[in-house]
């Protein structure tokens, strides 16, 4: 893309966007930069025409820069804050012509008209001498009504705080890989569209720079049938147990599982023929460039940060984060006491949601009758509940001593990254979504006030997850940064937690979790003295006791 078709574009997007309320001021570059890689050029550019890529963020502000100065479909207010490029306000149309369609009043200052007179100066020439011209004539937006004293109060405002600034780099997230999908999905049909859009002019290449699937076809696929509502998460795929889509080999490279017989999109363990619906795979070239590692998060370090005081933890310092442990038990019967106290407790139950499961349920009792307040004096409970639970959840964070004082949304994607449409629980109507309560210790003051934990970070994040849906029962791995940032370094434990839950810096719980790992030496003592039977492993080396 030439720098005078992406100023053409920048310059009819922000207008098509402004107008149509799709985004609003202020913004930071990189936030119109994602409104135009993830709208259609077509919608509001001339034909043929192709979208930016992240790596056009420098260009994209420099347009922006050269926009600011002479914009011929109006005015763009900029401000540098924090290494980043603000649009603090944009005023969209030409003021003389407004003027003429609404034109305002201005009062004029008294004035001594004899005196005047005597000097031949007319009112008209004195409000020129005030620096009154036509072209001063207030923005058609609530910004631009502001007096000159009033904007340089709203831009300070704007700016973010040496502290915000600190704390942002230093809870920045350390994977920032972001692979935006094409709306065609294929390379064929993405390569179809562009050929239509200019037929005398053939695009080159013949697809987009964007991320694409491949259909796969199967001697059992249908395509007449379209796509498959559950796609790589439906039970008959073999992709099933390498979510996220993205999976760690190629597509291509010959890595392949065979497909499992005897199961169907509709249940698991039935005898039914294999899912004859449309699933997909990424279409990947080598050409296309590296993927970026699902793990990622495990090989990056962050810089050493600064030194405040807030954000901190628990410790008020950094602590060594330890490699993932945990423990496999029976939940209902394990001794909890043995574990010691923590500063953050998330739990994904089996709640009976009176639904066909493919996994153990307990009751509200069970629930009820959990030694969650032995594993906290101070700190935060995270609890996922659905359908039924969302009512059980509440009422059991109140008989642990909890004080519900928020909730997070986990709004579901697919494979293709569309909002769900076909959820697996829901009596009514189909889940696309998942809610998370967010509970506090109950403890009060004199006054009967709740006392929050002085460590924990507020603030940070927004109460919506937007993530791709994947094994049964598997939460996004985006709450544990969430939750990581609330509360840096301290102790904290997972409950009902599988091996894809293991984590460094967490303890789990769960019984499919295999032989146990602990790295806590104190607690290695305490479960070898409650349980001497049990086989463990403690900072890698194993050890039985009996």
């Amino acid at each position: 893309m030439t720098d005078d078709e992406l100023s053409l574009l920048v310059s009819t997007g922000l207008q098509a966007f402004l107008t149509s309320g799709r985004i609003s001021t202020p913004l930071t570059s990189m936030d119109l930069l994602l409104a135009l890689i993830s709208c259609k050029p077509s919608t509001f550019a001339a034909p043929g025409l192709t979208m930016p890529r992240l790596t056009d963020l420098a260009r994209v502000e420099k347009v922006l820069e050269t926009l600011s100065v002479n914009w011929d479909h109006g005015s763009i207010l900029l401000s540098h804050e924090g290494g980043e490029l603000h649009v603090t306000d944009v005023h969209l149309g030409n003021p003389r012509v407004l003027d003429a369609i609404n034109p305002r009043k201005r009062k004029r200052a008294p004035i001594d008209e004899d005196a005047d007179s005597a000097a031949g100066n007319t009112p008209d020439e004195i409000s020129s001498s005030n620096g009154e011209s036509d072209s001063s004539i207030s923005m058609n937006t609530p910004l631009g009504n502001l007096s000159k004293d009033l904007k340089e109060v709203y831009a300070i405002l704007q700016k973010s705080t040496a502290k915000g600034r600190l704390l942002a780099e230093r809870f920045r997230s350390l994977n920032g890989g972001f692979e935006p999908i094409c709306t065609y999905i294929t390379k064929v049909e993405c390569a179809k569209f562009r050929s239509e859009t200019d037929p005398s002019n053939p695009p080159n290449p013949l697809f987009c720079n964007l991320l694409h699937f491949r259909p796969l076809i199967r001697p059992h696929t249908d395509p007449s049938l379209g796509h498959c509502s559950y796609l790589n998460t439906c039970y008959s795929e073999p992709t099933y147990s390498q979510s996220p889509s993205i999976t760690p080999f190629p597509p291509g490279t010959g890595a392949r599982v065979s497909l499992p017989s005897g199961l169907g999109a509709g249940g698991r363990g039935k005898e039914k023929a294999p899912c004859r619906y449309l699933h997909f795979e990424i279409d990947w070239d080598e050409k296309d460039g590296p993927l970026a590692p699902i793990d990622g998060w495990r090989t990056q370090r962050l810089k050493k940060p600064f030194k405040i005081e807030l954000g901190m933890g628990p410790d008020g310092r950094d602590m060594q984060v330890l490699p993932p442990q945990w423990i496999n038990c029976d939940l209902r019967r394990f001794d909890y006491s043995v574990l010691g106290k923590f500063h953050v407790i998330m739990a994904d139950p089996p709640w009976d949601i009176h639904m066909s499961l493919p996994y153990g349920t307990m009751t509200d009792d069970e629930m009820r009758a959990m030694p969650i307040p032995t594993l906290q004096d101070e700190g935060l409970l995270f609890l996922w509940v659905t359908g039924r639970a969302m009512e059980v959840g509440r009422e059991c964070l109140r008989v642990w001593g909890y004080t519900r004082v928020d909730e997070v949304v986990w709004v579901k994607t697919n494979q293709l990254q569309r909002v769900i449409r076909t959820g697996r629980t829901g009596h009514w109507l189909n889940h696309t979504k998942e809610h998370m309560l967010v509970g506090v210790k109950t403890r009060t003051d004199a006054a009967g006030n709740l006392i929050f934990p002085s460590w924990a970070n507020r603030g940070l994040d927004t109460d919506v997850i937007v993530s791709e849906v994947r094994e049964t029962s598997r939460k996004p791995d985006e709450v544990y940064g969430l939750i990581e940032r609330m509360c840096p370094g301290g102790r904290k434990i997972e409950i009902f937690g599988r091996k894809h839950n293991t984590r460094p810096g967490w303890l789990t719980l769960g019984n499919q979790l295999g032989q146990d790992q602990i790295y806590e030496e104190d607690l290695a003592t305490r479960i070898k003295a409650r349980y001497p039977e049990r086989f463990m492993s403690v900072s890698g080396q194993a050890m039985i006791t009996r």
